[in-house]
């Protein structure tokens, strides 16, 4: 074989091989860069990058009001106004996969056996206090909303905030439409049913919080006790034994000396909702699980977590702190402003408002008052 021919028969595999190559790498080039132009909204930082669809507390990023394909099944065809079995925690679940539903709402005889509140002190669980609320529930001895509410039917609860927003809404009548009214600490009805409606399932407060003067109680509603710290308890056993007040230096204001209710009506919020509405929910500091600056919820947002977890449907009014009108009524009967909320070192209002938003947002909860 002549020289050239030798040349030849090396060179022409190898510029075959050489031409395959570069055309696989051009092939390469023009698939990578097809996938990265794919990729190059403002979402996703670089070719196949992890994308959460979640954020960083297990919320769902992309919500809306529509209903899900599994859940259109079960309530599309449901006619307006009709109460939706399991609507409020299927929602919850579409949009947080990580809830569970069920949690009592009430503390009973078989407490203690409550793992996610039993290793933390109050306000997040009811670590050292379990003798006291031993003597509290037996004497209580009713640990539900009662025989009508807590039967089989679909529930209907509404959480009615102490906003300024609820004043002249005359929503009060639209208030009393439902199953379960939930008020909060000292709030009045009495002067105000046009705008907040007349009925009262249950009250949730906690010492320095509950109505003092005791022809301002509703007679027939339940008193429902929200302990914070565990000098709380103590004044719920005397409340509930009929006990002289003792022991009051721990409070940070007055607190009531005499609760107009008997034990029968008179319960525990279980503190789930609010170690579950902080750390959660919201995502506040969970310093080493006691209370601290700005890492505790508002009242309000623990009853919309009690609700979340026991009702069909939940509906809110009332709520929604607007701080850029420092100088609006912060509560629909007192002329305290909106800018006192800012003194609070317990409360974190901007991030548990981005919760409530969320729950707003894809309609885990009905606002009728939009305040949220």
């Amino acid at each position: 074989m002549k020289p050239t021919h030798k040349l030849l028969f090396v060179l022409c595999p190898m510029l075959v091989l050489g031409f395959i190559y570069y055309s696989s790498g051009k092939l390469r080039l023009h698939m990578w860069g097809q996938k990265a132009r794919k990729c190059s909204s403002s979402i996703y930082k670089r070719p196949y990058a992890f994308i959460s669809l979640y954020d960083k507390q297990g919320f769902l990023l992309q919500l809306d009001t529509k209903l899900p394909l599994e859940l259109v099944y079960k309530y599309g065809n449901l006619s307006e106004g009709t109460c939706k079995p399991g609507y409020a925690a299927a929602k919850m679940t579409a949009i947080f996969p990580k809830f569970v539903k069920p949690a009592p709402m009430f503390l009973d005889r078989n407490f203690k056996r409550l793992a996610k509140v039993s290793n933390y002190f109050p306000p997040f669980g009811f670590k050292t206090q379990e003798r006291i609320i031993d003597s509290i529930l037996a004497a209580t001895k009713n640990y539900g909303l009662g025989k009508e509410l807590d039967g089989p039917g679909c529930r209907r609860c509404i959480i009615v905030g102490n906003g300024g927003i609820l004043f002249n809404k005359s929503l009060g009548s639209r208030i009393d439409d439902y199953d379960v009214v939930v008020r909060l600490n000292e709030a009045p009805v009495a002067g105000f049913t046009k705008d907040v409606g007349t009925k009262t399932t249950m009250r949730i407060t906690y010492p320095e919080g509950a109505i003092q003067k005791p022809e301002n109680y509703e007679k027939d509603s339940l008193f429902v006790f929200s302990a914070f710290k565990s000098l709380d308890f103590k004044w719920l056993r005397q409340m509930v034994l009929k006990e002289k007040l003792r022991g009051i230096e721990g409070f940070w204001k007055s607190v009531a000396h005499y609760v107009p209710r008997e034990p029968s009506d008179m319960r525990i919020l279980n503190p789930y909702f609010i170690q579950e509405a902080a750390f959660q929910f919201i995502g506040l500091p969970f310093n080493d699980g006691l209370m601290g600056k700005g890492n505790i919820p508002t009242l309000g947002t623990v009853a919309i977590t009690m609700a979340l977890h026991n009702c069909d449907e939940v509906a809110v009014a009332g709520f929604g702190y607007d701080m850029n009108k420092p100088h609006a009524p912060l509560h629909y009967y007192e002329t305290v402003k909106m800018s006192a909320i800012k003194e609070s070192w317990t409360h974190n209002i901007s991030k548990e408002k981005e919760f409530l938003r969320k729950l707003v947002k894809a309609n885990v909860i009905t606002d009728l008052t939009n305040g949220i």
